[in-house]
């Protein structure tokens, strides 16, 4: 099949295109073209189309509904491509219900959560810093941190809950909550392949974001074995894996909110998640490729 990408960017390391990168590699692998014939079968048009080509899925991973900004002119575009598409992937059922709340219900969906490269997670080796080699269990979290994704929640949830022989590392760009503790480090930004190597190190990863949707460096995480802390609220809890450590969060109807002011968590209402998915960007790759041919059909 030919496979047009379109509003993706393959040199951005961003959570939709770092996505898009993956599948479209699997696609590849699997004999498909991607990008490179003037007369593609299907555009494939993450978050909104830029163009029409050929038969259009949309790929949503989000829709606007801070009001701190002007989320209705933001939806705009996204809206327009959803009504006109031949077909809509959510990347969770949380985003589904969503986006069904602000722009109506479709026919032609699929639900295919995010995935990732097992094999090529198995084949990197773990981090090797003397820091880790002080410390029993190495918890870590990473994103590139705004408020909704509650850093001070994350450091706080580590420091009330390890053992005083436990470090935690924060990965990621724009810290937003900066605290001097011997047990804490900040490593910046860093490639892909050493966040994997520093998750292969890692015991825990903590991911306390409030209303996120389908975060990539939870799946790479859980696929380098880490142990999933993350919040109930959005769509992180249905690919952390069914072991994971889920913590309530407020209830919330899916109307406009101040995303950037997310509450103070209760780290008492915790329990075990009893959600699963697959993230094998194999499976995944051939869940977008059934939808695809289905659509066309």
């Amino acid at each position: 099949m030919r496979i047009l990408f379109d509003n993706v960017d393959f040199s951005s390391n961003s959570g939709p295109n770092s996505f898009a990168s993956k599948l479209a590699k699997q696609l590849i692998e699997k004999g498909h073209s991607v990008n490179h014939d003037e007369f593609p079968d299907v555009q494939l048009s993450f978050i909104m189309a830029t163009q029409k080509r050929a038969p259009i899925i949309q790929r949503l991973d989000g829709i606007y509904f801070n009001t701190a900004q002007d989320w209705q002119r933001l939806n705009e575009p996204i809206k327009q491509t959803y009504e006109s598409s031949h077909g809509v992937i959510f990347q969770s059922e949380f985003n589904k219900r969503l986006t069904e709340k602000f722009f109506g219900k479709r026919e032609n969906f699929r639900v295919i959560h995010n995935g990732t490269n097992l094999r090529l997670i198995d084949s990197v080796p773990k981090a090797n810093d003397p820091i880790f080699d002080n410390h029993e269990n190495v918890w870590t979290c990473a994103s590139s941190w705004r408020p909704h994704k509650r850093l001070s929640e994350n450091i706080r949830y580590f420091l009330e809950n390890s053992d005083k022989n436990d470090c935690l590392v924060v990965a990621g760009s724009n810290s937003d909550h900066n605290i001097k503790h011997d047990r804490v480090f900040y490593v910046g930004n860093l490639n892909w392949i050493n966040l994997i190597s520093l998750f292969k190190r890692s015991k825990y990863f903590l991911h306390l974001a409030f209303l996120d949707h389908c975060p990539n460096v939870v799946v790479d995480a859980r696929a380098a074995g880490c142990h999933i802390v993350c919040s109930d609220s959005g769509g992180t809890k249905e690919i952390a894996g069914e072991n994971a450590t889920i913590i309530g969060d407020m209830s919330w109807e899916l109307d406009p909110i101040q995303l950037y002011e997310p509450p103070k968590m209760d780290f008492s209402k915790r329990k075990k998640n009893n959600k699963d998915c697959s993230i094998d960007i194999e499976k995944v790759s051939e869940n977008y490729y059934n939808f695809f041919d289905e659509v066309l059909s």
